[in-house]
């Protein structure tokens, strides 16, 4: 099958990344970048997160769920494959999500496949049986950890994928920018109108993003540190601009295993010591909302919490002289501030150590790269406090994962949290998940600082970018140019 000449005839398009992934498989590899690329792009899954937060088909075409929420059952679209020509059935799906539990995998969300029992009575039909409740089931199974992959090529995903969805690699120059093509042999090729080619640029420097979008080198950036610049886009009728609400946190990582880390009252003061309204300032040019735990506004059962841990020097330096005291530490408490290299970080990490310098810790801070951050903050947890922003909906999970990189280890979190995974009726479930949003703002896990609001800056000819944003995607199969 080949492109129509209408086809081939449409612009490409380039769009504008802050940071390159290492690689390109999502189940390999937290970084929320990979799926920016690929998710319902290269990579599918069984269901789909829209713009609105809702969930439909994709590579399920239906399904049904028992009442105690326990066993699942999927019917599979029956005209999809590989992209290197392999079949898409129930083997696939069974393979993805077993390779996801097993004890070598690497999947940010093994916890939630090793749950999983999956059995398939036919090549069309897979059923899942959950050991315990998971009631965001279809939502998880949207998210670019839950991809399906061909069992063949699965290991070499992250340099050359083969997906099921619109889009192929083409190319990819390292440290600069990647290319995906239009698969001809994507089921919806024939009527779609996909882009024929889209490219990614990787462009880390606020700056340099704003001269890009001006220039016209770059077509549409999604998340952009342009705040400072935004009425010059507004007032120039060659772009439109978005302001998408998100369900990503971002907070102040405090290592909870390090000593005297691991005394409440130190990362109590850290988070009193800190203005969050001057953060989101410094971070997001005022482009955010704050918030007092791992939760967001906006999400189902949110609890203002805001006022736990709110800013107040005084009772941050009373703090840290009370632990000080107990625990016979030196004074100033020498801490490290690693920050990854995305712009709100670098933007406020003098900000935040400055504050905490008035309160009485000295901050030493180390500019580090995103795969230094990923290797050493986050899988060897070799860190003090690290600026970050946690992007997915769904993950207070990771309070109870053993061994997460911010080392917090509380059984009454776990017991809390298991119970709340079990509750099948949803207002019962709502409180009890306000019930963890509050542990883990008294525990002061970590400095809980600001719901961001993206940015995106795009030509005003691209349509179908998404307006809201649950999850980190380019929907790029929903883009056309007008």
């Amino acid at each position: 099958m080949t492109m129509t000449a209408a086809q081939a005839a449409r612009p490409n398009l380039v769009m504008g990344m802050t940071l390159e992934p290492s690689g390109l498989d999502p189940t390999a590899n937290a970084s929320s970048a990979i799926a920016e690329i690929v998710q319902y792009n290269v990579f599918e899954t069984l269901t789909k997160i829209n713009a609105d937060g809702k969930v439909t088909p994709l590579l399920a075409s239906s399904w049904e769920s028992s009442p105690d929420l326990k066993t699942w059952t999927f019917h599979l679209r029956q005209d999809v494959k590989f992209q290197n020509g392999e079949p898409f059935n129930a083997a696939a799906v069974k393979f993805s999500f077993e390779r996801a539990a097993s004890d070598k995998s690497s999947n940010k969300d093994r916890r939630l496949f090793s749950l999983l029992a999956v059995t398939t009575p036919d090549p069309y039909t897979v059923v899942l049986n959950v050991k315990t409740i998971e009631p965001d089931l279809l939502f998880m199974l949207g998210q670019a950890t839950a991809i399906i992959v061909e069992p063949k090529s699965a290991a070499t995903n992250a340099a050359q994928p083969f997906g099921t969805g619109p889009y192929q690699l083409d190319t990819w120059a390292k440290g600069s920018s990647l290319s995906l093509k239009a698969w001809a042999g994507w089921r919806g090729a024939a009527t779609a109108r996909l882009i024929p080619r889209v490219s990614f640029r990787f462009i880390g420097d606020p700056a340099a993003q704003v001269a890009a979008l001006l220039s016209g080198d770059v077509d549409a950036f999604p998340r952009v540190a342009v705040a400072r610049s935004l009425a010059q886009f507004k007032a120039d009728r060659r772009f439109q601009v978005l302001t998408n609400p998100s369900r990503a946190k971002t907070i102040l990582a405090i290592n909870n295993k390090r000593k005297p880390l691991d005394d409440v009252r130190v990362r109590q003061a850290i988070a009193a010591a800190i203005d969050r309204k001057a953060v989101i300032e410094a971070a997001a040019d005022g482009y955010g909302v704050p918030i007092g735990s791992h939760y967001v506004p906006g999400a189902p059962g949110y609890v203002d919490l805001t006022g736990v841990n709110a800013f107040d020097p005084v009772k941050a330096k009373a703090l840290l002289k009370d632990a000080s005291y107990a625990l016979n530490f030196p004074r100033p408490l020498t801490l490290t501030l690693k920050l990854p290299p995305t712009p709100y970080a670098r933007q406020s990490g003098e900000l935040i150590a400055a504050e905490l310098g008035k309160a009485g810790f000295e901050i030493k801070i180390e500019n580090i790269e995103w795969a230094q951050w990923m290797s050493g903050v986050y899988t060897a947890h070799n860190y003090d406090l690290t600026l970050i922003s946690h992007v997915e909906p769904l993950d207070l999970g990771n309070y109870a994962k053993p061994g997460y990189y911010w080392g917090y280890d509380s059984p009454e979190f776990n017991k809390l949290y298991t119970q709340l995974q079990n509750t099948p009726v949803e207002a019962d479930r709502l409180k009890l998940l306000g019930d963890a949003q509050k542990m883990l703002a008294r525990d002061a896990v970590a400095a809980y600082l600001y719901q961001p609001l993206w940015i995106t800056v795009a030509n005003k000819s691209l349509k179908g970018l998404w307006v809201d944003m649950p999850i980190f995607v380019n929907d790029l199969a929903a883009l056309h140019w007008e």
